[in-house]
């Protein structure tokens, strides 16, 4: 203004300023020490965060508000920075329809637990066809190589499976069970992270299994577990109605499509069409409740 001879109303109209803004004197800090203070003690303990700092902050005699502090830590950028856990993307496994056993089996883990407070884990396989339980491991742990001997065993008993859908848990995830399915030319199908309605079947079972056999029972003895669970499996397979079978119990289900698959072969070779449940309909395999 002094040097070139305008008011400062002609200043001001000229830069598009208010005045009131031209004349504001900012008002002095008084945050100031509790600012340094702040400073200085999120460089000792960089890994705390402002309420540790506050409560510091009060041991040094600085009485503050806690919301004080998180303005002056968040203006000061003192946020602790954390580490994004890196997560696995899968794409999603698409859901076939299946008209025939082994076509496709799933596979999980359920965790319980001993008398004795020792852990307790079970390898569940299920026919996501006929929801037949094909085995049920038990053990303190069970690693990859115990995974491909029950597949192997189960194999021996109804044939190789063109497909296994499981999770992304370590031991479904391992070169040794990668390449074991690979040289088998068996699909294996892993669900989505955090996405468990993916492998509903399985999951279904799994919970009618801690409801009506682990949640019923008490297990005092590795070898007692194993054997109340075996005959809950084979209770299951025999005896129980299931909803999604048309109440049927997986075995009947299982006999009653092996015997539409014979019909149909005879019908195509021209001989009778005669069988077991000549008038029973085969229900579609849909949903996963039990």
């Amino acid at each position: 203004m002094e040097q070139y001879g305008h008011s400062e109303r002609q200043a001001c109209k000229l830069l598009e300023t208010d005045r009131s803004s031209y004349r504001y004197q900012p008002r002095p800090d008084h945050n100031a020490r509790l600012r340094e203070a702040l400073i200085e003690l999120a460089r000792q303990k960089p890994r705390f965060g402002y309420r540790r700092l506050h409560v510091l902050l009060r041991w040094r005699g600085h009485v503050v508000n806690v919301k004080r502090v998180h303005r002056i830590y968040r203006a000061e950028h003192l946020a602790v920075r954390r580490l994004r856990r890196k997560r696995l993307v899968r794409p999603a496994s698409p859901v076939a329809q299946f008209t025939a056993a082994n076509q496709e089996w799933a596979m999980d883990f359920v965790m319980d637990g001993l008398a004795s407070g020792r852990g307790v884990r079970a390898l569940t396989l299920i026919d996501s066809f006929s929801r037949e339980c094909l085995a049920i491991e038990v053990d303190g742990s069970l690693s990859s190589p115990r995974v491909t001997r029950v597949l192997e065993w189960v194999i021996a008993q109804r044939g190789m499976p063109a497909a296994i859908r499981c999770d992304n848990g370590p031991e479904f995830t391992s070169r040794h069970l990668l390449s074991w399915c690979e040289e088998r030319k068996i699909g294996l199908r892993h669900i989505q992270p955090g996405r468990p309605m993916q492998n509903g079947v399985v999951e279904s079972f799994n919970g009618r299994l801690r409801d009506e056999c682990l949640n019923a029972h008490w297990f005092r003895t590795m070898d007692e577990a194993r054997e109340k669970i075996e005959s809950w499996r084979i209770d299951y397979n025999r005896d129980r109605p299931h909803s999604s079978l048309g109440y049927r119990t997986p075995e009947q289900f299982a006999a009653l499509s092996r015997a539409a698959g014979q019909r149909s072969a005879g019908v195509e070779k021209g001989t009778s069409n005669a069988g077991p449940f000549p008038h029973t309909p085969i229900p579609a395999a849909a949903g996963v409740s039990g």
